[in-house]
């Protein structure tokens, strides 16, 4: 069955000036575990990229730090030259340690190179959308991000970027970085069982600006799975099913990068994605959260 871009569940969205479906995907899954290293099946992976822009699918989320750099040169030999409606979004400011660790990478040096590699890994002249990812494998952490951001927002003016964001960012990060320039998505933990951002994302709603969870199906301990797995059952449907159409539900802004290394499961997700929910099953969901 193939989809387009109109039949995506959740229609589209402007980032920035770019218009892409609110049905995306996060290409994190493709490389080697630990995302270290090239994956196991680099043709599977290839497929899933094609499938996905099969589907009609023109979000695509990635970084450097994956592999290190092998998501970025997977993408470029499945689909270069892009569509001109593909938007390919990724992150600077971690780098990864011989463990498997992130360490940030937030020094002016490291941000340029970063972007630099970025643009020769995935075969552009210029990137649509920089995220800088701020805070470490903990979560976001407090502290000024105008040195970093002012960096990227430099590279923005030189031409090298389109439109910029943040990762893994407080509000109080999100309110400082558009006083340095504008921003078209933040990108941050969140979903049914994780809403520490729900104030963030209405005021995001509010200005337009989109915001994209990360580990969209991720954090649910069983306790909360009891009450996502009745809704699903009762809908005939899955848990992760549910999880990805109430993100959508959840607010016009969100956008959705669920991540898989396999094109059966992409498809499944984008289906599931466009389950209807009822205004009792939107009040059950509700209160894992709560």
């Amino acid at each position: 069955m193939s989809m387009s871009s109109a039949s995506l569940p959740g229609g589209t969205w402007a980032l920035g000036g770019l218009t892409v479906t609110r049905f995306g995907y996060g290409a994190m899954q493709l490389a080697g575990p630990g995302v270290m290293g090239p994956p196991a099946d680099r043709d599977g992976a290839l497929a899933v990229l094609r499938a996905a822009a099969g589907l009609g699918i023109t979000h695509i989320d990635t970084s450097g730090a994956y592999g290190p750099r092998v998501t970025n040169q997977l993408i470029r030999e499945a689909l270069h030259p892009y569509p001109e409606s593909l938007h390919i979004v990724t992150k600077v400011g971690a780098t990864r340690d011989s463990q498997g660790g992130w360490p940030p990478a937030r020094q002016p040096e490291d941000l340029r190179r970063s972007v630099h590699e970025n643009l020769n890994d995935l075969g552009l002249e210029v990137l649509d959308l920089v995220n800088l990812r701020l805070g470490d494998a903990t979560g976001p952490q407090p502290g000024s991000l105008a040195e970093p951001f002012a960096v990227l927002a430099e590279l923005q003016r030189q031409g090298l970027i389109r439109h910029l964001g943040v990762s893994n960012a407080t509000a109080e990060q999100v309110a400082e970085a558009q006083a340095i320039a504008p921003i078209a998505c933040v990108q941050n933990l969140y979903n049914l069982a994780y809403r520490q951002d729900d104030k963030l994302i209405d005021m995001l709603a509010e200005q337009g600006v989109a915001y994209v969870p990360f580990f969209p199906l991720g954090g649910f301990s069983p306790l909360q799975s009891s009450a996502l797995s009745a809704v699903a059952a009762g809908l005939g449907s899955t848990p992760m099913s549910v999880a990805l159409a109430w993100l959508l539900h959840r607010s016009p802004n969100i956008l959705l990068i669920p991540g898989t290394s396999s094109a059966e499961h992409l498809r499944a997700n984008a289906a599931g994605a466009g389950l209807s929910l009822s205004g009792q099953d939107l009040a059950e969901l509700d209160e894992i959260g709560h």
